[in-house]
């Protein structure tokens, strides 16, 4: 089968694969091949990542056209900035998360009855961690909402790819990418929630909140909160204004 046309890529309404630190070039091209199996042509890998070599190209299969788009990003806050709906993924073992876990069927059954609102499958991100350890806590705080795929209790663990493609087989099963568009709200983007963020930090710090080492740890707790709300970009809006006043309010203060 031969590689899509680049005008013909869907790129523009699939959601986006996102590797954190994937640590086997060989693990990357199965992905590059999961991906294309689903529709799906749009990578971004979190560095530090492996570089991809002969072994990836190998994996790839046909599918080697992503892996000569796939894009590197320093951090996994950089790579979540143009998204406004973040899926995590986690094998739920010791893991404290407050945001929902749903199975990749789940989430397929409640996209696929949720209009497309303002294009949100195509601001979709599917973020999956290293293969040794999975997505640690802080990177699961910046989702909106996690994934499991359940397992057998003797090998309760997938292969990257693996994982990737029960993911991708059921958003593809569930038609998502031909939601009609809708009018409604839209979600705000991950770079927008980090700005609003970065002006409560300050608010909360002028006022007296970050007197311990717990400030950092209530800090994540926060931002859970906000990835499992799933703030609009008015929403956000509105509590920068109330943030921008109340630190004008505290630097004013006689």
């Amino acid at each position: 089968m031969a590689a899509p046309d680049p005008a013909e890529a869907k790129a523009a309404t699939a959601p986006t694969v996102i590797l954190v630190r994937p640590q086997a070039d060989g693990n990357v091209g199965a992905v590059a091949r999961a991906m294309a199996n689903m529709g799906l042509d749009r990578l971004l890998l979190v560095e530090p990542a492996v570089a991809l070599g002969k072994p990836a190209r190998a994996m790839a299969v046909k599918a080697g056209y992503i892996l000569d788009a796939a894009q590197r990003v320093a951090s996994l806050v950089e790579a979540l900035a143009p998204f406004r709906r973040v899926v995590g993924t986690t094998s739920g073992r010791s893991r404290s998360a407050a945001q929902p876990v749903v199975t990749a069927r789940q989430l397929a059954r409640q996209w696929s009855q949720q209009p497309d609102e303002g294009g949100l499958w195509a601001q979709t991100a599917l973020v999956f961690g290293p293969e040794a350890s999975g997505l640690n806590n802080d990177e699961l705080a910046l989702c909106s909402c996690l994934v499991t795929i359940p397992c057998a209790l003797r090998q309760p663990t997938l292969n990257l790819s693996q994982a990737v493609l029960l993911v991708a087989y059921e958003l593809y099963l569930s038609g998502g990418e031909n939601h009609p568009a809708a009018q409604g709200a839209r979600m705000a983007e991950t770079l927008q929630v980090e700005g609003l963020f970065g002006q409560a930090q300050e608010v909360l710090r002028q006022v007296g909140f970050a007197r311990d080492d717990s400030f950092e740890t209530v800090l994540r707790d926060l931002r859970r909160l906000a990835a499992r709300s799933g703030l609009s970009e008015h929403e956000v809006a509105i509590l920068r204004g109330i943030c921008r006043r109340s630190l004008h309010a505290l630097n004013h203060r006689s």
